[in-house]
């Protein structure tokens, strides 16, 4: 275990091109997203720094950044912290998610071909095989990549940009109720897949409604427990 409790093998490869302030930023991210960096964790720059086998000032950059952007909060004389989110802000962003990708399944019911339906089938094959394995990172990853495949399956561009901006809080809000959330949720999209197999509308659009009220619960009864 790292000093900043990152646990061994958590730290990404920064990708050379782009700018370095940047690469950071999209590192610690990722660390946030994941939660190898759990909420109200202190950030030191320095630990962070090398880590990522950086100076210190494109850590500097990439902290205000994600303070601006809500991600970690910036007290004076105390340093840098990984943002707690409240109760408000999950319901918020959950409620969102709800709206976006319950249109995102009506519209992939109405369009999805043959091989966006396999695509479906597959993800949700390894999804379930990550559960199998208790391998929460991998089902958190797996499940991403569904939704976000039920999004392009919608054919919507605009709809698309809009569920990107709040898939990375998404992510966030889902790590800690994967496992809770366990085969159930891969129960929800097969049946999900099915509407779509259908192109019954209705149903892909009231299934992909319940099945992301589901995880907004989850996380609720988790944060009160």
């Amino acid at each position: 275990m790292l000093s900043t409790g990152l646990p061994q093998g958590a730290v990404p490869k920064l990708e050379r091109p782009g700018p370095l302030r940047d690469r950071v930023y999209e590192a610690l991210l990722e660390l946030i997203t994941t939660r190898a960096l759990q909420p109200g964790q202190h950030l030191v720059e320095s630990e962070l720094a090398g880590h990522l086998g950086v100076s210190r000032q494109p850590v500097r950059e990439a902290l205000q950044r994600l303070n601006t952007e809500g991600w970690v909060d910036l007290r004076p004389a105390q340093g840098a912290f990984v943002h707690e989110p409240t109760e408000e802000e999950a319901d918020q962003l959950l409620t969102v998610r709800t709206l976006l990708e319950a249109e995102a399944a009506r519209l992939a019911a109405a369009g999805a071909d043959s091989a966006g339906i396999a695509a479906l089938e597959a993800l949700c094959a390894e999804g379930e095989k990550a559960v199998e394995a208790d391998d929460v990172d991998g089902a958190v990853a797996m499940n991403a990549r569904f939704h976000a495949k039920v999004m392009e399956l919608a054919g919507n561009a605009v709809l698309a940009e809009l569920a990107a901006q709040v898939d990375r809080r998404v992510r966030w809000y889902y790590t800690p109720v994967a496992r809770q959330r366990g085969h159930q949720s891969w129960i929800e999209h097969r049946a999900l897949i099915a509407a779509i197999t259908d192109r019954d509308e209705q149903l892909a659009t009231r299934l992909m409604r319940e099945h992301t009220e589901h995880t907004r619960r989850s996380y609720h009864a988790r944060a009160r427990s």
